[in-house]
């Protein structure tokens, strides 16, 4: 993969985290950077994602642990974990609010 297939692919995740975090009926927020998207829960905590762009990696923080992504396929698959990406990222946020969370790629 190109560096400029990489940014296309992640700008267009982190663009449809963002438009269902919107449309979520849990009361989040977010905060944008630069490649760093913040997902704000109503206990002020965070789940942080961000680029990375040397490794080709996309990286998520939650309140519990860190995760390094990768791309296999057409997937984003935890290094550790085996875990994909939009099903991981459901779960974090599940867990984190306290109520149900399904995000999916568009």
């Amino acid at each position: 993969m190109t560096d400029h297939e990489y940014h296309e692919l992640v700008d267009a995740m982190l663009l449809a985290l963002e438009e269902q975090i919107e449309d979520c009926e849990v009361d989040l927020d977010y905060e944008t950077n630069s490649g760093l998207l913040e997902v704000i829960f109503p206990d002020k905590s965070k789940i942080v994602i961000n680029k990375q762009p040397p490794l080709h990696q996309v990286w998520v923080a939650t309140k519990f642990n860190g995760h390094h992504f990768e791309l296999h396929g057409d997937k984003w698959i935890d290094n550790r974990s085996g875990a994909e990406f939009w099903q991981f990222i459901s779960d974090a946020a599940t867990r984190q609010a306290g109520d149900a969370i399904v995000w999916t790629a568009n």
